[in-house]
């Protein structure tokens, strides 16, 4: 359900001051001495890399561990090749002795780096043979610097559909592109109905905010306070807040050991997942950290705060988005249960080779990413975010942009936060089997990109993309 691919260090940007040349010849002289000290294993010689902000960033602790568990374990770096540099970040294709990764790398102008990640490495996806369907009229720029972004997406031959929404200037534009199914001719409108994936953490994180305006609860409150008894008396539960579930500072691991993940589970992997089997797998955990003191990004700590708060209020995941989020935003189409009309607004998906899967249902975890919603009603949902009003509902969007994690990521409740050279923004996005999501806002500048995918291919890229344009 993805916040990001796995073996992420950070992503920082800067400014760039030097020509792409010059700064893909620094990168690579910073990738050569990045290669032998990684050959090393001398992770005090590559924090001493590192530029100032990155170090803020990335307490040197944090980071030896980040190489010593998720890199050093791939082996040493056999060989490499340039693949492309973007906005002053090298991408290479690097082959490892237990893995194939793709190694970003880009320096500030001082020469030190400001951004070093390391990725799963995938080949690159063959285009299309024809020219794919669009409602973008083409009639002003941003119209065109929308359409270059999209269709570097979905012009490759494992994408489906992609809806694109645009708020710049308090006006809105919506952008169809593809089909909701495939060879059905159908381009996407605005009320299509897509999977959100884990944006859904966003509206979990807005009802906790809620109950805290409210007075119902408070984010200092620990966990126990709200589960049973039995499942209160693990010790390694009782330091942990509902900041911490919000946050993903708790210390839980991204998925409870007893969900099975096998072959005939992974169509719909959370299906059957109950608060039974929660409480079980709760009872006898462990963390992997102390809470409030490190970011691990979890959809397990996303699923039982939505599971505590529908102890709190007393109604299904479901009826606490409605009644509080989507019914006084007019988000008539943001369900986790789809009726019959809305089922028929439904898109069909597709995983990352293209291939036909089925949407996920999920249970204990709804909080995680149950959620189903249209771009109409996703646009709502930003706006909503980036207006102070008065009300519960407003003070809480407000409440979860506050920022409670600055160390490795920067995170408010639910939300990211995020720098361009020009601005800060507020992000998540989110991905299943069959779908992809993106939502970035900048409530000062008030712009905002909402973008949905019928496909697994992540569309990060396409938002992040068309949020720079706006600026």
């Amino acid at each position: 359900m993805k916040l990001t691919h796995c073996f992420l260090i950070v992503v920082l940007s800067f400014n760039m001051s030097a020509s792409a040349q010059s700064k893909e010849k620094l990168n690579d002289s910073l990738f050569t001495i990045v290669k032998n000290y990684v050959n090393l294993q001398n992770g005090d010689a590559l924090y001493a890399m590192l530029d100032d902000d990155f170090k803020a960033k990335f307490p040197k602790e944090t980071f030896l561990l980040v190489l010593k568990s998720g890199l050093y374990p791939l082996g040493a770096i056999i060989q490499s090749s340039f693949m492309e540099i973007k906005d002053g970040v090298s991408s290479y294709k690097t082959e490892c002795t237990n893995a194939m990764l793709q190694f970003k790398i880009g320096a500030d102008k001082d020469g030190k780096i400001a951004h070093l990640q390391f990725l799963p490495y995938k080949e690159p996806v063959a285009n299309k043979s024809y020219t794919v369907a669009s409602d973008n009229p083409m009639r002003t720029a941003l119209d065109s610097e929308v359409d270059d972004v999209a269709r570097r997406y979905i012009n490759k031959v494992n994408t489906v559909g992609l809806s694109i929404g645009v708020v710049k200037d308090g006006d809105t534009y919506t952008y169809g592109y593809g089909a909701t199914a495939k060879d059905n001719g159908h381009i996407p409108s605005p009320d299509a109905i897509f999977e959100i994936g884990s944006i859904t953490k966003t509206f979990t994180a807005t009802l906790l905010a809620y109950y805290v305006e409210e007075g119902k609860v408070a984010l200092s409150d620990p966990i126990t306070k709200y589960l049973p008894d039995s499942v209160a008396a693990n010790k390694d539960l009782q330091k942990i807040t509902l900041q911490n579930l919000a946050n993903h500072t708790s210390g839980l691991p991204r998925l409870p050991a007893n969900l099975l993940l096998t072959a005939a589970t992974m169509a719909d992997p959370y299906k059957g997942y109950n608060k039974e089997k929660l409480f079980a797998y709760l009872k006898k955990c462990e963390l992997a950290s102390v809470p409030g003191e490190k970011y691990a990004y979890s959809n397990l700590a996303a699923g039982l705060l939505g599971t505590i708060l529908e102890g709190v209020s007393g109604k299904t995941y479901e009826e606490m988005a409605t009644d509080i989020i989507c019914k006084p935003l007019h988000m008539n189409n943001t369900v986790q249960h789809p009726d019959a009309k809305q089922k028929e607004q439904e898109v069909k998906v597709y995983n990352d080779k293209g291939e036909p899967v089925q949407m996920w249902n999920m249970d204990a975890l709804a909080g995680a990413g149950a959620l189903r919603s249209s771009l109409h009603d996703m646009l709502q949902y930003a706006q909503a975010n980036m207006k102070e009003k008065k009300g519960s509902l407003s003070k809480a969007m407000t409440l979860t942009h506050h920022i409670t994690y600055d160390k490795e990521m920067t995170i408010g409740l639910g939300w990211h936060m995020g720098k361009t050279k020009d601005d800060n923004y507020i992000w998540h996005n989110g991905g299943t089997g069959g779908s992809s999501s993106y939502m970035a806002f900048s409530p000062e500048k008030k712009i905002a990109v909402v973008v949905l995918s019928n496909s697994a291919e992540s569309t990060d890229a396409v938002g992040l993309d068309i949020f720079k344009a706006l600026q």
